[in-house]
């Protein structure tokens, strides 16, 4: 079954589709980071203004340094003891879409763990995964599957037959902003 849905989804988002699939947080919207085009439908999908940029998951900590210019080694430390999903805003984003790069040059990275078909996903697309709540924006982020909006599983190319029955209450990750000098500060606790 999990082999299945990395494989289907795998397809749709390689071909530029966007796919909404649970996460090691909530229910996500997701596709290739690299892809502008697929980013775009996404923006489209949540009617969400282009300037909140979206962030990226990774499958291993190890490729942080491919898509950040400088990555301060206090990230790997925080990212192996958080106790919860953290998602690191660093600046000097690289090799991503533009259209996922704010305006300071930073971009949000979650390294996924635990989340098999996140995980497996990440590792065959040998790119990073987009990530944004499964919402129109402005409305609440959907706790499990059976809050998620008719409107966005209509909109998207593929939903993944996972979870979607599991009715455990899910939060967004930690966020937290950090600076190539060790600075942090935390946007959402």
């Amino acid at each position: 079954m999990l082999r299945d849905e990395v494989a289907k989804a795998f397809k749709i988002v390689q071909e530029g589709g966007i796919i909404l699939y649970p996460t090691d947080t909530i229910w996500g919207i997701g596709c290739d980071a690299t892809n502008t085009e697929a980013i775009q439908k996404i923006y489209r999908l949540k009617q969400r203004d282009e300037a909140k940029s979206m962030i990226i998951l990774l499958d291993t900590e190890n490729k942080l340094e491919s898509y950040i210019s400088e990555v301060n080694p206090l990230a790997f430390e925080l990212i192996e003891y958080a106790e919860n999903p953290l998602t690191l805003v660093m600046p000097g984003a690289k090799n991503i879409s533009p259209a996922l790069i704010a305006a300071d040059g930073s971009v949000g990275i979650r390294v996924v763990k635990d989340t098999p078909f996140c995980q497996q996903l990440i590792q065959r697309l040998r790119k990073p995964l987009v990530s944004t709540s499964a919402n129109i924006s402005g409305k609440p982020s959907p706790q499990y599957f059976s809050q998620i909006d008719q409107e966005i599983i209509d909109g998207v190319d593929y939903v993944v037959d996972l979870e979607q029955h599991s009715k455990e209450i899910k939060t967004p990750s930690t966020i937290m902003r950090l600076a190539p000098d060790g600075r942090f500060e935390f946007l959402r606790r």
